[in-house]
């Protein structure tokens, strides 16, 4: 999602981007280097912790209740803990209720579990509309919910931050916690997809 609104640019992130023009200047770093290991904590290191907090759920009962209950602690138990998910709270997402994230001022998230917030999700367009339309959103994303279903949208500040417990696909009954984690992705734990079966996301992969 693309935001074509141009808002004020904070002054931390425009004393970020001078720090590291000047580095790249003076060869100090690669620009390409800081955009790799941006894109990695964004898509995969962080967002593998929130994977493997729902696979926990998914094949724990006990886990699930707990989760769903004090977010925080059950996912501190795991060992994912910082500044950024002082508290979460976790939403399931059911046959009858699409939960989403969004944070409207800025672009809270919980870093424990989900890394660096992509871009998208710090435009302006998506903390706007996912307010107001989000059912828009969500179709932009892919996503085409039934009529019936109701969608809630919860926006995260710096003391609350929220993650999304998506649903578990079917034909994965059999699958253990590392196989089930390969199929979570960072957009389902923000709301905006859901988690493909076993078939279609190999087919996707290819």
């Amino acid at each position: 999602m693309s935001d074509g609104h141009h808002g004020v640019e904070s002054y931390a992130s425009a004393r970020t981007k001078a720090i590291e023009s000047l580095l790249v200047e003076k060869g100090l770093i690669a620009s390409d280097a800081i955009d790799a290991i941006v894109e990695t904590y964004e898509q995969d290191i962080g967002p593998m912790n929130g994977a493997k907090v729902v696979a926990r759920a998914w094949c724990d009962p006990e886990y699930k209740k707990h989760l769903l209950e004090d977010g925080t602690n059950a996912i501190a138990d795991m060992g994912f803990v910082g500044r950024e998910g002082a508290q979460i709270i976790v939403l399931e997402n059911t046959g009858d209720v699409h939960n989403m994230v969004v944070c409207t001022l800025c672009s809270c998230y919980p870093w424990p579990v989900l890394g660096l917030p992509p871009a998208w999700y710090k435009s302006f367009a998506y903390r706007s509309r996912a307010v107001s339309e989000p059912r828009s959103v969500l179709k932009d994303f892919g996503m085409d919910l039934a009529d019936s279903a109701e969608i809630r949208v919860w926006d995260s500040t710096a003391e609350v931050r929220y993650m999304v417990l998506p649903q578990r696909p079917e034909g994965t009954e059999g699958m253990s916690e590392e196989e089930l984690a390969e199929l979570v992705s960072r957009d389902s734990m923000v709301g905006v997809a859901e988690v493909a079966a076993p078939a279609v996301a190999a087919v996707a992969d290819n």
